[in-house]
This record gives C-alpha cells, structure tokens and sequence, in this order.
C-alpha cells in the first residue's frame, strides 16, 4: 500500500528493533498478514508454525492497542495495511576449526514495522454485510450438497444455471438415490446366507461369498476381525499389505498377525502370496543339500 494511501486513512503503528532474527526469514510471515483484517492476521499468526509468527503478533498487537489509545480507532475496523522488516547490524562471533583457524558465525537482527489502518466506509460496509449475512444464514450457506453440485457442474461447461435446473438436478439425484436403494434391498433380500462369524470385509453393506473367501475357495476372511482365531482347515497366515504368507514351517509364524488364512501353500500363492525370501532360500539350500546326498548315494 502506497504512503499516499495510508495518510488518506486514520493508522497506528508498532515496531521492535533489534529483532535476534533475520530479515528474511520474518518476511516470509509478514507477507502472510499484509492486507488482512487484523482478527484475520491473528488467527494467521496463531496457528503458523515460525519462530517469528510470535514476535510479529506481539507488535502487531502493540499497533492495535496504540490504535485505539491514540486515534480511538476499534480494532473490528482495522486491517493490516503495511509492515515490513529492515535488516539491523550483524553480530560477529566465531568458532574454531581445525588447525588453528576460526569459523565465522552471523548473527542476524531486523528492525519490524507494523501499520495498521481504519477500514473504509465501504470496506466496512462490505464487512458488516457479510458478517450480518453469515449470522441469519444466506441461500449459499443453506445450500444442499446436490444443489452445490449442480451449480459447479454448469459452470464448468460454461452454462448459465437456474433455480428451476438446479430444482431438476436435485430431483433426479434423489430419484437415481431411490433406485440405489431400491436395487441394494433386492440384493440384500437374494444374498445367499453365509458363515454368521464373518464380517462385511469389503465395505459393500453385505455379508456375502467375497466376504468369506476373498481370495477364491482356498482363502478365508478373520473370523470375528480375531487375528489369531485359525478356521478349520485353513492353517496358512497371509498379509495383505506385503502379499507374503507363512504357513507352519515358517520362523515367522508365531509371530504374524494373520490378515487372511489360506487352506496351503498353493493357495496361498495361486492368489498372488509368496514365501518369504529368508525361507525361500533356505528351502532351496534344503533341497540342494538334499539332492546332492541323493548324488552322492
């Protein structure tokens, strides 16, 4: 904002000098409150995560109280109208090196300004309206999701879009919602009874086949979400998330938390699963060891 600007306007301002911080890194939180109303800027300040956040709001408070001290100015009616940060002297200090030398340190100071300024009447006008608006509840804020829908959808082809369409959209969405519903009952009422133990593994709002055996015949879902509770005749652990299986021969075995059960080993990795590398070569080193008896018999 312009000096010209802001002399137009009733302003305050606040500075710290001397700030142990550097110009640059301050910049970097000024230029996120610079123009924004004053409550704005502090929830801005609050909830950023740089060390110079909470130096800057102490002076930005600081020029809010001045504010309203000097020129009798409410802070609901001041924003952020300038600030900046000058660099200030640089502190020298030095750490030793190897063979006798020194490593230069700086030390960086700024010296932080914060302006703030009356609000014109039109800005606050503006801000009343909205403010009055977000109070009573305006048509936007009632909005259902459907009717928010339709409206983007118009406007990325560039449409124009009115109540009458939107009333339309948001008929044909229940409509096509009734259906929904109407074909997930029918499915519930010819969805084949399974296994009572069983879980809805899949998310699909019914206990079906997939939900036993979701890898095919030879798989079988945790019984009641129990890790550790074995099916009948399905002795073999699988994980989901590195796709390995561990059946009784396995070191691992004890301590695997089973995802998924499989009735053997083919099963296992018909549906994808694979040994773990340690076993693998082991077993090989078995079957090698082995053949090589046999060769030697």
């Amino acid at each position: 904002m312009s000096a010209a600007v802001m002399n137009e306007r009733p302003s305050a301002k606040a500075q710290v000098r001397y700030l142990r911080m550097s110009a640059s890194k301050v910049r970097v939180v000024l230029d996120l409150i610079r123009g924004e109303h004053v409550a704005d800027a502090e929830q801005i300040l609050l909830f950023s995560e740089r060390l110079a956040a909470s130096e800057i709001l102490k002076v930005m408070r600081s020029a809010i109280a001045n504010a309203g001290h000097n020129e009798d100015i409410p802070a609901e009616e001041l924003i952020v109208s300038a600030c900046f940060a000058d660099e200030g002297p640089t502190l020298k200090r030095f750490r030793p090196r190897a063979r006798g030398r020194a490593g230069r340190i700086n030390k960086r100071t700024c010296h932080v300004t914060v302006i703030v300024s009356r609000m014109t009447d039109d800005e606050l006008d503006a801000l009343r309206e909205r403010a009055a608006a977000k109070a009573s509840g305006t048509p936007k804020a009632s909005r259902s999701a459907a009717d928010d829908r339709a409206r983007r959808v118009a406007k990325s082809r560039g449409d124009e879009v009115t109540e009458d369409e939107v009333t339309e959209a948001v008929d044909a969405e229940a409509v096509e919602a009734d259906v929904v519903e109407a074909v997930e009952v029918a499915d519930d009422a010819t969805t084949t009874e399974v296994e009572s133990d069983t879980v809805d593994s899949d998310d699909d709002g019914v206990v079906n086949a997939e939900d036993v055996h979701p890898y095919g015949d030879g798989s079988h879902a945790l019984i009641d979400g129990d890790p550790d509770q074995m099916p009948e005749g399905f002795p073999v652990k699988g994980n989901d998330d590195s796709k390995l299986y561990h059946n009784e021969n396995s070191p691992f075995y004890g301590r695997t938390k089973a995802e998924v059960w499989f009735a053997n080993d083919e099963a296992a990795e018909a549906a994808g699963f694979s040994k773990p590398e340690s076993q693998q070569k082991k077993e090989a080193a078995a079957a090698a060891e082995a053949e090589a008896d046999g060769e030697d018999a």
